[in-house]
């Protein structure tokens, strides 16, 4: 029987034997996992690659029946990235809280496919369910891509409606489906902040995300009492580097001279990979507390949110050096031990490493990007 969340849910176990047989026979999902994974090999090499590597791919998942199977499959190689492009990854404030009950985790939002998959990995590390991730329709205009995603347990917001009613009939019927994974099928949820990444480093809440998420609530209930039944936790991603940061501040600062970004085409996806790729330092997942308090209004939630996931968010060196580099007055450096003067060094060079080839104006954004979360923190 056809389900009203259909449209937006992800694959679930009935829908696996469907999905992946149409996934791995997908020419261009095959041609782009020999592209990533063997990027160093002679392009000649490709189609021979590409047959054993869908031949490969094929045998493994005929051992695949649920998406705890796939997400078995997927485990290697999360364990590969973190261990080849992260000095560290360590979680906080995770023991503090329930989890006998869904939370909806709301963390900052700095890389596209990374963010809700080391909070899943913090989650899995501790033996924990991972959550449903929200993501947004522009990642999903190739049928393969859009397959991929709802595969590891994503749903879809409808960002491309133009219509007035048709927006919100989407956010109703969103709000609905976020409602009931966590209340009636206690299922974690992991959503972002604000639509789109907070290239410039200012992690700030949309109050409209709050406001969409109380669309689902009853006349007879309160709004604190509504978002206090979510369990919303707000969550502090923080890398030390990110493997993004030049194309970043490239886009800030064209935005900023043109008055607009004009997106290539698969942008979003080179994203991704660079995210995936590229050496991210430490990273440190901090989990707040379920919001408990009395709130009026979606934009009181969004202050709050603002200030937990500042609270919990860790400050690096290349933060206090990019500020000094920016000759921003009273930054302090710490290199009271020889383990702080060598990460200061290494945020140094790091930073002088990526600065070398933008424009003033470019090297100033990237090195606020850096810089952002630090002197907030300061204030």
């Amino acid at each position: 029987m056809p389900n009203r969340f259909d449209s937006i849910r992800p694959f679930d176990d009935s829908d696996l034997s469907d999905v992946l047989p149409k996934l791995f026979n997908n020419k261009e999902f095959i041609d782009s996992i020999v592209a990533f994974k063997f990027s160093a090999w002679p392009r000649f090499m490709r189609p021979t690659l590409g047959f054993f590597t869908r031949h490969y791919i094929i045998k493994q998942i005929t051992k695949v029946t649920t998406h705890r199977d796939f997400q078995r499959l997927v485990e290697p190689y999360m364990e590969r990235m973190i261990s080849t492009t992260t000095e560290s990854f360590t979680v906080s404030g995770l023991d503090k809280l329930d989890l006998s009950q869904a939370c909806l985790f709301m963390s900052n939002h700095r890389d596209i496919a990374l963010d809700p998959a080391f909070v899943n990995w913090a989650l899995h590390i501790n033996g924990l369910d991972t959550v449903r991730i929200a993501v947004g329709d522009n990642l999903l205009k190739k049928e393969w891509v859009a397959d991929l995603i709802r595969l590891n347990k994503c749903f879809i917001v409808k960002r491309s409606a133009t219509d007035r009613r048709e927006k919100l009939s989407a956010a109703k019927l969103l709000s609905e489906y976020i409602e009931a994974s966590l209340n009636a099928e206690q299922q974690h949820i992991w959503i972002a902040q604000r639509e789109g990444r907070a290239k410039d480093g200012n992690d700030i809440t949309n109050p409209a995300i709050l406001s969409m998420l109380a669309l689902n609530k009853s006349k007879d209930l309160k709004f604190s009492q509504y978002i206090q039944s979510l369990r919303i936790v707000p969550v502090s991603i923080s890398y030390e580097f990110d493997p993004c940061d030049i194309n970043k501040a490239k886009e800030l600062q064209e935005v900023e001279r043109e008055g607009s970004y004009d997106k290539p085409d698969n942008e979003d996806v080179k994203s991704i990979v660079k995210g995936i790729t590229g050496q991210k330092g430490r990273v440190h997942i901090h989990f707040g507390e379920v919001l408990a308090a009395e709130f009026n209004t979606a934009k009181e939630v969004a202050e709050h949110i603002d200030q937990e996931i500042l609270q919990g968010y860790t400050s690096y060196p290349t933060g206090s050096v990019a500020a000094k580099m920016l000759s921003i007055d009273g930054i302090t450096i710490d290199n009271s031990t020889e383990e702080s003067e060598h990460y200061t060094q290494a945020a140094a060079d790091y930073l002088q490493s990526r600065v070398v080839d933008l424009t003033k104006e470019e090297q100033k954004k990237l090195l606020s990007m850096y810089a952002c979360a630090y002197l907030r923190k300061m204030s």
